[in-house]
C-alpha cells in the first residue's frame, strides 16, 4: 500500500498506479448491465449505489464468461460447460508432519503436492465419475501459497507460523451434486482429506486453525457452489470446455475477438490462454493497440 501502513507492493498495485498515471479512472462497486455497440463505438451501462450510469468507449474488454458477455450484448449465450472440480481452502496453525520423516514439510508443500494422481488412479476416478458416482479415491493437488508469499496472511498469523493450503480436487462433475449438494460435498471432503492424510503423520484436521467461534478454518466449494457464489456458468473455472486453441474455426488473430469488432473477451473463456495465465488480457490489450489505441472516454 502507499498509505504508510505497509511496505508491501503488489503487482496489482503497480498496474493500477501505472494506469492512473496514464490517465485511467478505476471505479469499483459497479455492475455492468448492458453493452451496446455498432462495432466502432460502444456504450456501457452500469448500476451502482447511485443508480445507473453510462460510459462511452471505443473498445470494451470484458473479463467475464462468454455467457455473461452474451447476456450483456443481447446475443444468444453458448451452452455452459460443466465444472468438475472441488476447491478446498484451509488455514493451518502449522504444516502437518509427513509419514516420510526425512522430508521437511516446508519442502514438500513448497511446490505442487499431488495426491492419488497416478495414471491408473486418475483413470479409475474418471470412470467412476462418468458412471455417476463419486471417485472412491478422489485425486487432488495442493498448493501452499503462503510459503511463497507470506504477505497473503496478516502479520499476526505469520508470527504464529500459520500457513494456507489450497486443495484442487479432480473428476467431480457438477451432476454428482445435483440431488444433495451439501451432503455430497461433506462426503467428498471427508474422502479427499483421507487421501491426503494417508501421506501424513498426523491428520490435517489437527492442524487447522479455528475462527472466533471455534470453528475449523476450512471451506469446500463444489461446482454448484461456484456457480451460485461467483456466477461461474456450470461452475466451470475455465469458463468453457478446454480445446486446442489453434484448431478452432473462426479464431481471430489474438483469440479474444467476439462477433462485435470492438468488444474483446479477456477472461478465461477466450480461445487462447485462460486459467490464471493472464494471456487473454495481454492479447486483448495487444488487439486494442494494434487497432490504434483505446480512444477517448466520454
Amino acid at each position: 500500500t502507499t498509505d504508510g501502513t505497509s511496505t508491501r507492493w503488489r503487482p496489482s498495485s503497480a498496474r493500477s498506479a501505472a494506469a492512473r498515471t496514464a490517465g485511467a479512472v478505476i471505479t469499483t462497486g459497479r455492475e455492468v448491465v448492458r453493452i451496446e455497440t455498432d462495432g466502432r463505438s460502444a456504450e456501457v451501462t452500469y448500476r451502482g449505489p447511485d443508480g445507473e450510469g453510462t460510459v462511452w468507449a471505443r473498445h470494451v474488454l470484458v473479463n467475464a464468461s462468454p455467457q455473461d458477455l452474451a447476456r450483456l450484448t443481447g446475443d444468444t449465450p453458448p451452452a455452459p460447460a460443466e465444472g468438475a472440480q472441488l476447491k478446498v481452502n484451509m488455514l493451518l496453525t502449522r504444516l502437518p508432519a509427513l509419514r516420510d520423516t526425512a522430508v521437511d514439510p516446508r519442502e514438500a508443500f513448497s511446490g505442487t503436492f499431488h495426491i492419488a494422481e497416478g495414471y491408473g488412479q486418475l483413470a479409475a476416478a474418471h470412470a467412476q465419475a462418468a458412471a455417476g458416482v463419486l471417485p472412491s479415491a478422489p485425486p487432488s493437488e495442493i498448493y501452499c501459497h503462503s510459503l511463497t508469499d507470506p504477505t497473503i496472511l496478516g502479520p499476526d498469523l505469520v508470527e504464529r507460523g500459520c500457513q494456507t493450503l489450497t486443495l484442487f480436487g479432480l473428476h467431480t462433475p457438477a451432476r454428482l451434486f445435483a440431488h444433495d449438494n451439501d451432503g455430497v460435498r461433506e462426503e467428498l471432503l471427508k474422502s479427499t482429506l483421507a487421501q491426503l492424510n494417508a501421506h501424513l503423520a498426523e491428520p490435517v484436521e489437527d492442524c487447522l486453525a479455528t475462527d472466533a467461534d471455534g470453528r475449523p478454518c476450512i471451506e469446500a466449494k463444489t461446482p454448484l457452489d461456484l456457480e451460485r457464489d461467483l456466477r461461474l456458468p456450470g461452475g466451470n473455472i475455465f469458463h468453457r470446455e478446454l480445446a486446442w486453441p489453434y484448431a478452432q474455426p473462426d479464431t481471430g488473430r489474438w483469440g479474444v475477438e467476439t462477433r462485435h469488432a470492438n468488444v474483446l473477451l479477456c477472461g478465461a473463456g477466450a480461445v487462447r490462454g485462460g486459467g490464471v495465465s493472464g494471456v487473454p488480457g495481454h492479447n486483448a490489450a495487444m488487439a486494442v493497440l494494434e487497432d490504434g489505441g483505446a480512444g477517448q472516454r466520454r
